[in-house]
C-alpha cells in the first residue's frame, strides 16, 4: 500500500497575483491534519517541514514532509505545545511560515505573537482576532457588542463549584459548562441539577487544564433539542470576508462531533443567508483574515444563536471543500502570503451533498472507550470519483503503525460526495463497509449502523441524537430480513470460491457427488440456519434459499481467498462485505451487522447444532479497566459499601477523563491498582465481595 496516498481536495480558486509565495512552511501539528496540509503545499510547489515527538518518529506526516525535526517526548506539553521548540525548528530549517492545523497551538495568541517577533508568518488569523474570538468568554462579549444573537449565560470567570451552582440556578437548568479555551468536546459538561453542576465544573476545569493549559470555564443555558450548525468564513488581509455555506454537526457524542455534513438539511436559502451574513459581520468586526468557523446553536424552528468562533481550520472542513470546490488550506496559505481573495460571495456555489464520518480508535460496545495498539491491517476504500460519487479519506496512519495513548484517537475522516443527501449517505455506508481495520477496536460498526438509521436519513437531527437513539449504548445490529439473506448469500459465495480453490489444489474429481455437495449447503449466521442451493454460472452464481420467503440472489464478484473485503454486485446493486477468517467460518461485517458465518453440508449443520456452547467467564465481581489508560484517582477504599451508579475510580486515556461506576450495589473487597498506575485493557482494578 502507498503510505503517501492521501485524498486531494478540489482545486481551489486562484488568488491575487503579485504576492510573494512561501518557499517552505512548517506544520506545527501531527496526524491526519499535518498530512492534509502537506498534500496541498506539495501541490502548490511549497516545501514542507514536519515536527515530531518520540511517539511519532515513524509517523506518516514525518515521511510525507520534505524535512522533519524532533521536538521532544511524547507528551504534547513537552513537544507539540512548546512554542520555543517550534520556532527553533523554523530557524533550523529556514521555514518562512507555520501552519498550525487544529488543536495544539492553533488558537494560541501567544504563538502567533511569538512567530511574528521572530519574523515567521503565522498561517492563520492575526493575534487580535485570536484574542477576540479564540477565547470563548471574550468572543461572546464581542458578539453581544456586535448585536449578534447569543445564548443566555454568565461570561465571567467562575472560581468555584458553589459559584457555578449559583449561576446555574439563576440561568435555569439544563446548563452547559464549557472550557474557555476548549474545543473538540474536551472540558465540556451538560448539567441538569446542582450536583451535576458541581461535579461537571470540577471535571471540566481538570480536563481544560490538562488539554489546553487553561482551566477557566463558563456556564451558559443549554438549548433543549438543539442542532449544531456552523458557518465557514474566509477573509484576507485586505478587508474581504466571505462565507462558504454551512455544515451540520449535530451528530455528537459527549459533545464531540461524530458525523458532519454539508449543507444542513434544516436550512433554507433565507436562513443560510442570514446566518452567513451574521458570521461575516462578526468576522469583520475583529478584522478576521484567514479561514475560520462561526458556530451556532439552532432550534428546530430555524432560530439560531451564536455559540463561539473557532479561529482555525475545522476538523470537518473537507465537506465544505467538496460542495464548494475550494481548497481551504490553499486559501489560508495564499492569504497569509498577502494575496487577496480570488473569490467573491457571488462566486460561491453549493453543489451536491457531502457526508463525513470520523473514524476513531475506540470500542463502541464498551461505551466508546479509547483503544490503542498496532494497526495490523489498515485498508481504506479506494479514493476518487466513480459513477458520480467522490470518496475521500483524510488520514495520518498506515498499516503497521501504532495508535498511541498520548494523542487524539482519530484514525481517519471518511467523506463521500454525491448529487443529493440520500445518495451521499448510501455511498458513505458502502465506503464504511469497505474500510477494513484490524489490530485495534474502532467505531466503524457504530457509524455503519447510524447510516441505516431512519431518523438520520430523514434529517430530523439534534445534538441529543445519539443519547436518544442509543440510550443503552451501542450493540451491533442483528442480521435480519434482507441484510441476513445478503450475508448468507455472500458467505455461500465465499465458501464456494474457497472450495473450488481447494479442489483445484487437491485434484478432486468433478463427480456427480461433488456437484451435489457443491449445490446444497446450509449457512449458519450465528444461530440462524439458511438452507440454500448454489447454481454456478459463467461469471456469476445464483443462491436460492429454501425458506418460505423463496429468496434468490444473483452474485457477481471476483473475490479471491485472502481478500479482506468482498466487493461486487448483489442483484445489480454494488455491495461490500468485510470477510475475516475464523475457525470453521468467517466473520462478516456489513451495514452495522457483524456476525459469524459458517457454511456446511446439511449433515454437518445437523451435527454442529449438537455441539455444546462455550460458557463466558463471570466477571461480575471485578472492575476491569475498559481501555489502556492511567489510574488518575481512586474514589473508594477496601471494605467500602458502594451503591449502583456511584463512582469507583477515574481512568485517563487520550486526554479524556473516564469515571468508572458501580453497575450494582457491591462491597469493595480488594483494590489491585494504585493512583498513577498505567493499566492495559481488562486489567483488574478492584474486586468485589
Amino acid at each position: 500500500m502507498d503510505r503517501n496516498r492521501i485524498s486531494c481536495p478540489a482545486v481551489s480558486a486562484p488568488g491575487h497575483v503579485g504576492a510573494q509565495m512561501f518557499k517552505k512552511i512548517l506544520i506545527a501539528n501531527r496526524g491526519e491534519i499535518a498530512c492534509r496540509v502537506i498534500k496541498t503545499a506539495k501541490r502548490m510547489g511549497i516545501k514542507t517541514v514536519a515536527v515530531y515527538s518520540d511517539a511519532d518518529k515513524d509517523a506518516l506526516h514525518v515521511e510525507m514532509a520534505d524535512e522533519a525535526v524532533h521536538i521532544g517526548p511524547p507528551a504534547a506539553a513537552e513537544s507539540y505545545l512548546v512554542i520555543d521548540k517550534i520556532i527553533a525548528a523554523c530557524k533550523q530549517t529556514g521555514a518562512e511560515a507555520v501552519h498550525p492545523g487544529y488543536g495544539f497551538l492553533s488558537e494560541r495568541e501567544a504563538f502567533a505573537h511569538a512567530l511574528k517577533e521572530n519574523g515567521i508568518i503565522f498561517i492563520g488569523p492575526n493575534p487580535r482576532a485570536i484574542a477576540a474570538m479564540g477565547d470563548k468568554i471574550e468572543s461572546k462579549k464581542f458578539a453581544n457588542a456586535a448585536k449578534v444573537s447569543t445564548v443566555p449565560g454568565y461570561l465571567g470567570v467562575i472560581e468555584s463549584p458553589d459559584h457555578a451552582v449559583k449561576i446555574a440556578d439563576e440561568i435555569g437548568y439544563p446548563v452547559m459548562i464549557k472550557a474557555s479555551a476548549g474545543g473538540g468536546g474536551k472540558g465540556m459538561r451538560i448539567a441538569y441539577s446542582k450536583d451535576e453542576v458541581a461535579e461537571g465544573f470540577t471535571r471540566a476545569k481538570s480536563e481544560a487544564k490538562s488539554s489546553f493549559g487553561d482551566d477557566r470555564v463558563f456556564v451558559e443555558k443549554f438549548i433543549v433539542n438543539p442542532r449544531h450548525i456552523e458557518i465557514q468564513v474566509l477573509g484576507d488581509k485586505h478587508g474581504n470576508v466571505i462565507y462558504l455555506g454551512e455544515r451540520e454537526c449535530s451528530i455528537q457524542r459527549r459533545n464531540q462531533k461524530v458525523i458532519e455534513e454539508a449543507p444542513s438539511p434544516l436550512l433554507d436559502e433565507e436562513t443560510r443567508r442570514k446566518m452567513g451574513e451574521q458570521a461575516v459581520a462578526l468576522a469583520k468586526a475583529v478584522d478576521y483574515d484567514s479561514a475560520g468557523t462561526v458556530e451556532f446553536v439552532a432550534g428546530q424552528d430555524k432560530s439560531f444563536f451564536f455559540l463561539e468562533m473557532n479561529t482555525r481550520l475545522q476538523v470537518e472542513h473537507p465537506v465544505t471543500e467538496l460542495i464548494t470546490g475550494i481548497d481551504l488550506v490553499e486559501q489560508m496559505i495564499r492569504v497569509a502570503a498577502g494575496e487577496k481573495l480570488g473569490i467573491q460571495q457571488k462566486d460561491v456555489k453549493l453543489n451536491g451533498w457531502a457526508v463525513e464520518s470520523r473514524i476513531y480508535a475506540e470500542d463502541p460496545t464498551r461505551n466508546f472507550l479509547p483503544s490503542t495498539g498496532r494497526l495490523v491491517a489498515y485498508r481504506p476504500p479506494a479514493e476518487g470519483l466513480e459513477n458520480g460519487i467522490t470518496t475521500r479519506n483524510d488520514t495520518g496512519v498506515f498499516e503497521g503503525g501504532e495508535i498511541s495513548i498520548y494523542y487524539d484517537p482519530m484514525i481517519a475522516k471518511l467523506v463521500t460526495h454525491a448529487n443529493d443527501r440520500l445518495t451521499a449517505i448510501d455511498a458513505q455506508a458502502r465506503a464504511l463497509d469497505e474500510f477494513y481495520i484490524d489490530g485495534i477496536r474502532h467505531n466503524i460498526p457504530f457509524l455503519s449502523s447510524l447510516m441505516q438509521h431512519p431518523r438520520w436519513k430523514s434529517g430530523a437531527l439534534s445534538t441529543g441524537f445519539i443519547a436518544e437513539e442509543y440510550p443503552e449504548g451501542f450493540s451491533p445490529l442483528k442480521a435480519e430480513g434482507e441484510v441476513a439473506h445478503v450475508l448468507a448469500a455472500v458467505a455461500a459465495h465465499v465458501d464456494h470460491v474457497m472450495n473450488e480453490r481447494k479442489r483445484l489444489i487437491t485434484g478432486q474429481l468433478s463427480t456427480q457427488r461433488s456437484v451435489t455437495f457443491e449445490r446444497e449447503r446450509s449457512v449458519l449466521l450465528g444461530k440462524e440456519r439458511f438452507d440454500i442451493e448454489i447454481v454456478p454460472g459463467d461469471d456469476t452464481i445464483l443462491v436460492r434459499f429454501g425458506d418460505t420467503s423463496a429468496h434468490a440472489h444473483h452474485l457477481d464478484c471476483d473475490w479471491t481467498p485472502g481478500t479482506s473485503v468482498w466487493r461486487g454486485l448483489v442483484d445489480d446493486e454494488l455491495t461490500a462485505v468485510q470477510v475475516r477468517p475464523i475457525l470453521n467460518g468467517f466473520l462478516l461485517s456489513h451495514r452495522g451487522v457483524s456476525i459469524e458465518a459458517r457454511v456446511f453440508t446439511r449433515r454437518e449443520a445437523e451435527l454442529f447444532a449438537l455441539m455444546p456452547e462455550k460458557k463466558v467467564a463471570d466477571t461480575s465481581k471485578t472492575l476491569l479497566c475498559p481501555m489502556p489508560g492511567l489510574v488518575k484517582q481512586l474514589l473508594v477504599v477496601e471494605g467500602q459499601e458502594v451503591k449502583a451508579g456511584e463512582a469507583l475510580c477515574m481512568v485517563e486515556a487520550m486526554k479524556m477523563e473516564n469515571v468508572l461506576r458501580a453497575e450494582k450495589d457491591v462491597t469493595v473487597k480488594k483494590i489491585n491498582a494504585k493512583e498513577g498506575d498505567s493499566l492495559a485493557v481488562d486489567a483488574v482494578i478492584m474486586e468485589f465481595a
